[in-house]
């Protein structure tokens, strides 16, 4: 098959790191991925290569650029979804923009096609149920999209809630005030706050009152009105828990649930109500059911596999 080659303009590129990532890695993810060459000359690049393959990297550079151009560092993961949706043909999609940074400077956004649909069901419902295993970013992305509400004053409070299931929901044996019995169910939930928005920030605002943190029991009977309100863990809640839960929503709140249907700590005899609220509720019109897979993973790529595993031995 004859080879081609395709020019892309870098003018208005001003930093080229945005795009070509540290050690030139974005190109080497494009080369890698199809049997074509990237390489930069003067204030151009030039994929050369098969005419599909081709194609398919222009595309996928584009949107890249653009990106970098309105200020983004273009990461591999970034290639990865880019290169997803030119798949899925829908490559004229723009990147997903970011969403927060960390404490150090990472920019938060989302990295795979699930976790785009988990953020923008986040974005236009005001309930969205995320099934997922572990290392899909659930938790910290409903997180992300709570502090990013609240620094945008689009709600007043974050609500975030666990199920105390190792407790029994019993705290009143543990010693401490509330705080110190609902630590080690909470942590989780902590330690993404403290990366986004810093320990002492984390403290003045469950001072303040407009963030909490407590176990499921303690939603009984309360009506949550203009709050982002999360429930973490929740494949261990039982299906009236969740109901509870769940119509604790009031006005002008936005409300996610996010858990592993893979890993439920209830007793023996006791059932889940995660899939179950999902099966009911993704019909409705206000609410987005999304489901994460083993693609989603984001930890270390070792994570993926083992989690392929333990399906492959479930079957």
């Amino acid at each position: 098959m004859n080879s081609v080659q395709r020019s892309i303009g870098l003018q208005d590129l001003p930093d080229r790191v945005r795009l070509f990532g540290e050690y030139d890695r974005n190109l080497s993810a494009i080369e890698s991925a199809l049997d074509v060459s990237v390489q930069a000359d003067g204030d151009r690049l030039l994929v050369s290569g098969s005419p599909d393959d081709v194609e398919r990297a222009e595309h996928v550079v584009r949107r890249m650029l653009d990106a970098a151009v309105g200020g983004a560092y273009v990461t591999t993961d970034d290639v990865a979804l880019a290169f997803s949706d030119v798949r899925e043909g829908s490559g004229g999609r723009a990147l997903p923009e970011t969403l927060l940074q960390t404490q150090r400077g990472r920019a938060v956004r989302p990295r795979t096609s699930g976790q785009r649909a988990f953020v923008e069901s986040i974005e236009s419902k005001t309930l969205t149920i995320g099934i997922g295993p572990a290392g899909t970013g659930k938790t910290f992305l409903a997180i992300v999209m709570a502090v990013r509400a609240l620094r945008n004053r689009e709600v007043a409070r974050v609500v975030l809630s666990r199920p105390a299931v190792e407790a029994g929901e019993k705290l009143g044996f543990l010693p401490g005030d509330l705080r110190e019995k609902v630590d080690p169910y909470m942590r989780p939930l902590f330690d993404a706050l403290n990366d986004l928005i810093g320990p002492a920030v984390v403290n003045k605002h469950i001072d303040r009152g407009t963030l909490e943190v407590a176990p499921l029991a303690y939603m009984r009977g309360r009506t949550l009105s203009d709050a982002f309100v999360i429930l973490d863990e929740a494949q261990n809640a039982t299906g009236d828990q969740i109901k509870m839960f769940l119509t604790r929503l009031g006005s002008a709140s936005k409300m996610v649930v996010v858990g592993d249907a893979t890993q439920i700590d209830l007793p023996s005899g006791e059932r889940s109500g995660l899939r179950d609220a999902a099966r009911r509720l993704a019909a409705i019109d206000d609410v987005g059911a999304i489901e994460l897979t083993d693609t989603d993973v984001v930890r270390h790529p070792l994570v993926a596999k083992i989690i392929r595993a333990y399906d492959a031995g479930a079957r």
